[in-house]
C-alpha cells in the first residue's frame, strides 16, 4: 500500500557512518571523472564531433566530465524520438507512470550520497546544501507520483440528470525542460518528472555548467525503465539548439528557470506561432529574484540576523530565493548592521570536501567576474562591512568572500538587480510603512520575509507583501515540496508553484465529455 507523502529527511553528516559514506562517495564519483558522455536520444547513445566541458568550480583544472553537444540535427531527431514515444506514453495507464518516479527515487534515495557528492564537486554546494538538493528531487519523484495518481480518479461535477459527464486531464505533447545550474538535481527532476508522470514526453537541455548532474538523472531514469523516447538528453548551446526547440511548431511547452533575461526570450519565442503549428505554446517560467527581508522595530534581532545571513549566503547566495535586501526600520538598524556583520565574519570558506565549510566556491568563472564587478558597484553605493573582495585562500576556485554592504539606498543598482552571489546590501527604512514600501521597490516578486512581533504588521505583510513565497519570522529560502509550494510574481516568472497541488495542472489539459442517455 502506497503510504501519504512524507519529505525526504535530512542527512545528519555529524553522525560517523554518514560521513564516512559521504567521503566514500566522493571517491566514487571522481573514479569517473573525465570521461566522455553521449547524447540520449530515443534510448540510444549518440556522440557529435563537439564536446562541451564540465569543470570543478572549486578547482577548475579539475574535468568533471566531458558531454557531446548537439546541433540542429541531433534536436530535430530528439524532436521525432520524443514524438513517436508521446503517442504510447500518453496512453499508459497514469497509476503505472507514477510507479516510474516511486522507483526513480528509490534509486535515487540508495545512492543519496553519490549525488550529493557530484552536487558539491560539479556546482560548489557544501554538504548540507547537496544533501537538501538531492533530498528535493527525491521529493519530487515521490510528490508527483502521488498527485498524478489523485489526478488520474474521476474529478467531482455538477450532476445532471439523463446525462454522464466526467472531466479527465490529458497530456500535452513534447516538452523542452531547461533547468538551472543552482538546483541541477532537484529542478531537473522536478520539472522534468512532473511533465512526463503527466504523459508527456521529454527533450532535456541541461544547464552548460552541470551536464554531469542531468546525465546521472537521466541514467536513473533509464534504470527505472523509463521507455526510450519518454527522455531525452540533449545538451547544448541556448542560443542555436534551445532556440530552434522553444520555436519549434511540435514543441507544446517549455519549463523553464533561469535568469529574467532568458525567461523573457524563451516567452517571447514561443509566442509567436509557426508553420504547421497547431496550439499555443505553454510557458512555464520562473525567473529569479530580488528577495528582501524586513526587520521590524520589536522582532527578536537575533533570530532575524541568523535569518538574514543564513538566507543570504547559502549556497553562496546562488539561489533565486536567496535574501539579496535586508530592510531594516531605523529603531535598531545600527545593532542589527552589527550582528549581521558577526555573524557573516564568522562564516568558514572552502573546498566542498570539507565537511565544516559554510561557503564553497561560486558556479564560474563567467559568475565570479560578474559578482566581483556588483561588489566594486557596491563600493560606491555604500559602506562594505564584511567581505567585499575574492577570497584567496582557495587555490584557483571560484571564491569569493561574504560580502555585507550597508547604508544603500532603495533605488541603487546593488538593490535592485540581480547580482546571484554574496552579496548582501541593507537599507536602512524610516518605519515599518517605509520597510514595507521598498520591499515592493523591485521587478521581482518571488520570496521574501518579515521579522515582527507585530500582529498588525504581520497581517498587513500577508496582504501586501507581493511576493509568491512569504515567510513570517523565518528565513526566506528552503521552500520545502508538498510544503512551500514554490514560484513568483512579475518579473520572477509565472507563478509556477513548484511542489504544490496544481503544479502537475500547467503541463496537461482538461477534457471533458458528456454522454446524454
Amino acid at each position: 500500500m502506497l503510504t501519504e507523502f512524507r519529505n525526504e529527511p535530512f542527512t545528519d553528516y555529524k553522525q560517523k557512518d554518514n560521513e564516512d559514506a559521504m567521503r566514500a562517495a566522493f571517491e566514487k564519483v571522481r573514479g569517473c571523472f573525465g570521461k566522455s558522455h553521449p547524447l540520449i536520444i530515443g534510448g540510444k547513445e549518440i556522440t557529435t564531433g563537439d564536446e562541451m566541458i564540465s569543470t570543478n568550480p572549486g578547482n577548475p583544472s579539475e574535468i568533471v566530465g566531458k558531454f557531446s553537444k548537439a546541433g540542429m540535427k541531433e534536436a530535430e531527431l530528439a524532436m521525432d524520438e520524443a514524438l513517436k514515444a508521446f503517442d504510447s506514453w500518453s496512453k499508459v495507464n497514469p497509476v503505472e507512470r507514477a510507479r516510474y518516479l516511486f522507483k526513480a527515487a528509490a534509486i535515487m534515495r540508495a545512492r543519496k550520497h553519490e549525488f550529493s557528492a557530484l552536487l558539491c564537486l560539479e556546482i560548489g554546494k557544501n554538504w548540507a546544501e547537496a544533501d537538501a538538493d538531492t533530498a528535493e528531487a527525491i521529493d519530487f519523484c515521490e510528490f508527483y507520483g502521488r498527485e498524478m495518481m489523485r489526478l488520474s480518479q474521476p474529478q467531482p461535477l455538477t450532476p445532471w440528470a439523463g446525462e454522464e459527464n466526467e472531466l479527465s486531464y490529458i497530456p500535452l505533447g513534447v516538452g523542452l525542460v531547461i533547468p538551472p545550474w543552482n538546483f541541477p538535481l532537484a529542478i531537473c527532476v522536478g520539472m522534468t518528472t512532473a511533465a512526463i508522470v503527466s504523459g508527456n514526453s521529454v527533450i532535456l537541455k541541461p544547464s552548460s555548467e552541470t551536464p554531469m548532474i542531468a546525465y546521472a538523472f537521466c541514467k536513473v531514469m533509464e534504470e527505472a525503465g523509463l521507455p526510450p523516447g519518454v527522455l531525452n538528453f540533449v545538451p547544448g548551446p541556448g542560443a542555436s539548439v534551445g532556440d530552434f526547440l522553444v520555436t519549434h511548431a511540435k514543441t507544446r511547452f517549455i519549463a523553464f528557470t533561469g535568469s529574467k533575461e532568458v525567461g523573457l526570450r524563451i516567452n517571447e519565442l514561443a509566442a509567436k506561432p509557426q508553420k504547421g503549428q497547431l496550439w499555443i505554446k505553454r510557458v512555464v517560467a520562473e525567473m529569479g529574484g530580488k528577495d528582501s527581508i524586513v526587520v521590524d522595530k520589536d522582532a527578536d534581532l537575533d533570530s532575524a540576523a541568523d535569518g538574514i545571513v543564513a538566507s543570504a549566503f547559502g549556497f553562496q547566495g546562488q539561489k533565486c530565493s536567496a535574501c539579496s535586501r535586508a530592510i531594516i526600520v531605523a529603531d535598531i538598524y545600527d545593532e542589527m548592521v552589527k550582528k549581521i556583520k558577526e555573524r557573516t565574519d564568522k562564516l568558514k570558506i572552502g573546498k566542498c570536501e570539507d565537511r565544516d565549510i559554510n561557503m564553497g566556491p561560486v558556479a564560474s568563472k563567467s559568475a565570479y567576474e560578474s559578482i566581483l564587478s556588483y561588489i566594486e558597484v557596491g563600493k560606491t553605493e555604500g559602506k562594505v562591512v564584511s567581505g567585499g573582495a575574492k577570497d584567496e585562500n582557495n587555490g584557483d576556485g571560484f571564491f569569493i568572500k561574504p560580502t555585507v554592504i550597508a547604508d544603500v539606498a532603495p533605488g541603487a543598482r546593488i538593490s535592485q538587480e540581480e547580482i546571484f552571489g554574496p552579496v548582501l546590501a541593507i537599507i536602512k527604512a524610516k518605519d515599518w510603512t517605509d520597510a514595507l514600501d521598498i520591499a515592493n521597490n523591485t521587478e521581482f516578486g518571488l520570496t521574501g520575509a518579515v521579522y515582527s512581533k507585530n500582529r498588525s504588521h504581520i497581517e498587513q505583510a500577508r496582504r501586501d507583501f507581493h511576493v509568491g513565497n512569504l515567510y513570517l519570522n523565518r528565513k526566506c529560502t528552503g521552500a520545502m515540496v508538498g510544503v512551500h509550494p514554490f514560484g513568483g510574481f512579475n518579473m520572477s516568472g509565472t507563478d509556477s508553484k513548484a511542489g504544490g497541488k496544481d503544479y502537475l495542472l500547467l503541463f496537461m489539459q482538461g477534457k471533458s465529455v458528456s454522454e446524454r442517455f
